[in-house]
């Protein structure tokens, strides 16, 4: 296949990105995914026994329950008894972890009037993404086109479900496809990432702000809202907060302390967020003119990270947060991925870990500030986080939001995304209304705030009303518009001419019988 491009915005070496293929391509097509799906930041694990019997049980599920309703296994998997029915399969896999019943998957009408129950839940997702129009980076693509003649030549040919291998599939049109009409979410955050070469950048700061404004123009309602993307030790940098707060206004800002995601050893371009010099006078700046809120990238590094960014990996850790939010309490910082390091071996060793000592790596490292430092200041946003952890191990996901809620306090936790790499965010939302921490679980943490039901406080703070706070959104004035607005009106002729969900997922997953590298002493699930 030759040499592969790098991807925009991937941390993986060389050496990863030939053992991973576009999830697009290969991921079986389950309303909720059967492996873990990378965004391109992390070495997506291998798909694990537990894993491969819940894809197996699915398949028998969308079998059995469809052929009841009349639908092949492609329909039923799109329909609100088909995301009932994977989530039946985790429980018979992984333990019964997500509240979801029998019946949901047998009958079509309690499964459909769950869903349209729902369906106006306030859901604010706080992490999102684009590539913009002009984005032209055929390599992004590379991979498809090798699973298109190896693998799966059907994923282009439109009579037989595919679509053309286009990078139409990460822009606007799609994404509001995918966040505003396949899914439940009623506002969304769009994001960016920062790079040396400006070519590679997935939108600028200035079209963030302009996707921002047209589709909240089109709507007639306040749906989108936009990050600007802070670069400290780019020449020039501050010159371009000011433009960007006389000229874009965003709605918060968003920094990678590693730099330049793709080679921030090479670079230099790491910061720390208590740097005095470098960056407290942007905050100074920021609590003058606003917005208040930095949003700060944390977590999620490659496999080899010790010997891929020797040296510059902690920028990644939580290090430097302590003394920035105590001398800024003026600002609230959000930080991404909830700061988890992804699973370097087994989801099981993670657990088994947790288990043992309460110790979730470099997420209980931000709890721990909030819970015994006492920073009132320090949010968690759980993109990516979550959604792998999900799909890993359901126990994991629970235990994770359970130390989240319990150590930082539910109004401290809000739900993100990273749409669209992943596809559709539904099955997320569905994730996170269905997650319930076990009671053993909640006994041994000594934990006291379990998750609750679906439309219950808890949820619908982490799902929606957090970040409302955090942006000033008015949910109750604002619910009004939205709920009429453009977008709605789309959404319900959309609905009503019976197009579904494609339940296809974006990022990376580990090609067929390959093993994890970089983690020689990780014992294989049997």
């Amino acid at each position: 296949m030759g040499k592969q491009p790098r991807q925009i915005g991937v941390h993986m070496s060389e050496d990863e990105m030939a053992r991973v293929v576009g999830a697009e391509q290969t991921a079986f097509r389950s309303p909720m995914p059967t492996q873990v799906i990378s965004n391109g930041e992390f070495n997506p694990p291998p798909q694990t026994e537990g894993q491969r019997q819940v894809e197996a049980l699915v398949c028998e599920y969308a079998d059995g329950y469809g052929k009841r309703q009349g639908l092949d296994r492609r329909r039923f998997l799109k329909t609100a008894s088909g995301m009932a029915a994977a989530f039946l399969a985790s429980n018979q896999v992984f333990g019964p972890v997500w509240m979801v019943s029998e019946a949901e998957a047998a009958d079509p009408l309690k499964a459909d009037e769950r869903a349209r129950r729902l369906s106006g839940q306030f859901i604010f997702d706080d992490q999102t993404h684009m590539v913009r129009d002009d984005f032209d980076k055929e390599g992004l693509l590379g991979l498809g086109e090798y699973a298109s003649k190896h693998w799966n030549p059907a994923m282009l040919d439109p009579s037989k479900g595919g679509m053309p291998l286009k990078l139409q599939r990460y822009k606007m049109q799609n994404y509001l496809k995918e966040v505003f009409l396949d899914s439940d979410t009623k506002v969304a955050l769009l994001s960016g990432a920062p790079f040396d070469d400006p070519s590679w950048w997935l939108m600028s700061n200035a079209q963030i702000a302009a996707a921002r404004n047209s589709v909240n123009k089109v709507a007639g309602s306040r749906r989108m809202l936009g990050h600007f993307v802070f670069t400290p030790n780019y020449p020039g940098w501050m010159d371009e907060v000011d433009r960007g707060i006389a000229e874009l206004k965003p709605d918060a800002w968003k920094g990678y302390t590693v730099g330049d995601p793709l080679s921030p050893t090479q670079k230099n371009t790491q910061w720390r967020l208590d740097d005095e010099k470098l960056v407290y006078p942007f905050y100074e700046r920021i609590v003058k003119s606003g917005p208040r809120i930095v949003c700060i990238h944390k977590g999620l590094l490659p496999a080899d990270y010790e010997k891929s960014w020797p040296n510059v990996w902690q920028y990644n850790t939580v290090w430097d947060l302590e003394k920035a939010a105590r001398d800024w309490p003026q600002i609230n910082f959000v930080i991404y991925h909830a700061a988890l390091r992804p699973f370097m071996e087994s989801p099981d060793a993670d657990l088994a870990e947790f288990e043992k000592t309460g110790y979730i790596r470099w997420t209980t490292d931000l709890v721990k500030l909030v819970s015994e430092k006492g920073l009132k200041n320090v949010y968690a946003e759980i993109g990516t986080a979550f959604a792998n952890s999900a799909v890993a191990n359901p126990r994991f996901a629970a235990a994770l939001m359970g130390q989240l809620v319990n150590g930082m306090g539910v109004e401290r936790v809000v739900y993100g995304s990273d749409a669209v790499w992943y596809g559709s965010p539904q099955w997320q939302i569905e994730a996170l209304r269905r997650l319930e921490i076990p009671d053993d679980l909640m006994k041994k943490m000594g934990w006291k705030t379990k998750l609750g039901a679906a439309d219950g406080p808890v949820k619908r703070k982490i799902l929606g009303e957090n970040s409302a706070r955090l942006y000033h959104y008015p949910v109750n004035t604002a619910f009004q518009d939205i709920t009429g607005d453009q977008i709605a009106l789309i959404k319900t002729a959309y609905q009503r001419e019976g197009i579904e969900r494609n339940n296809a997922y974006y990022g990376y997953v580990l090609k067929p019988e390959q093993p994890q590298i970089h983690a020689g002493n990780l014992t294989p699930l049997v």
